[in-house]
């Protein structure tokens, strides 16, 4: 089988993991205002079988997680169902700015080698992993959560992303979790080769624009970075938008990514690429 990866493929997205610290920071309050605002017992469109309460639980309970994980202490963390037990709501988003404090205290205090565990293909060294992967968890569920406030799905515009922070999202979203073993969208789309070229984006090295070729097969889904040219040239379809629409559209948040070919492979996406907590 290939490699997940092709080792030809350029560099990912160079963000700093002060900048990843920053977006946690930064979503995080944008959740809790959302919460508050919403009110916990609002539903969440996003996620149809969780109310605001059940958004706050979860992404508390990852923040403490990843915290763990970095200080390799084995802490028990409570499930979501058990924080809801026993969190009163009034106290909720109390314990979740609590959680966050521990986040960014275990990611400011973890050695820049420590030898913590990922679970990512194509991942990062531990502390950045971390660093990454929580500033897009929490990005994701604040946008869930201004989702609960319009009671509906957020427009890229209504959601404040920084344009090369969403590449970063969309990489660690195509390179790292839908390369991991069989992916469901394997069943419904091989053999496909797909472009993913965003729209009016910022060059994230010396090398340009960056777009993404997944070549998928009926047993595994590898994926490159390379140019927008090399993208398209390559390609069966196109999935293209705006960084913030890209973001969104293929983490399942929004409906703004436009498909180009005949293959029909967005409603595909959408019900087959399903990243959820196990």
């Amino acid at each position: 089988m290939a490699v997940p990866v092709d080792a030809t493929s350029r560099p990912r997205p160079a963000v700093t993991e002060a900048t990843h610290a920053g977006a946690v920071r930064a979503s995080a309050d944008a959740l809790a205002a959302r919460a508050a605002r919403a009110g916990l017992e609002a539903r969440v469109p996003t996620c149809p079988r969780w109310r605001v309460a059940n958004l706050v639980a979860h992404q508390g309970m990852v923040h403490r997680w990843a915290a763990s994980n970095l200080r390799q202490d084995g802490e028990r963390i409570p499930s979501m169902s058990e924080i809801l037990r026993v969190v009163p709501p009034a106290e909720l988003l109390d314990w979740f700015s609590a959680g966050v404090e521990e986040l960014l205290s275990a990611l400011t205090t973890a050695d820049a080698d420590v030898r913590a565990m990922v679970f990512l293909r194509d991942a990062p060294a531990p502390r950045a992993f971390w660093a990454r992967r929580q500033a897009h968890e929490t990005t994701v569920h604040a946008t869930d959560a201004l989702a609960a406030v319009l009671d509906r799905p957020p427009r890229a515009d209504e959601v404040d992303v920084d344009p090369l922070l969403a590449l970063d999202g969309v990489d660690e979203l195509l390179a790292g979790f839908v390369t991991r073993g069989r992916s469901r969208f394997c069943e419904v789309a091989a053999p496909v080769r797909l472009a993913v070229v965003p729209d009016d984006a910022p060059a994230p090295d010396d090398d340009g624009p960056l777009a993404w070729v997944l070549d998928v097969t009926e047993d595994a889904i590898t994926t490159r970075r390379t140019t927008p040219d090399d993208a398209r040239a390559a390609a069966d379809a196109v999935f293209r938008g705006t960084p913030a629409q890209l973001y969104l559209g293929l983490w399942n948040r929004g409906d703004e990514v436009v498909e180009e070919g005949e293959r029909g492979l967005l409603p595909a996406w959408a019900q087959s690429v399903r990243i959820s907590w196990s």
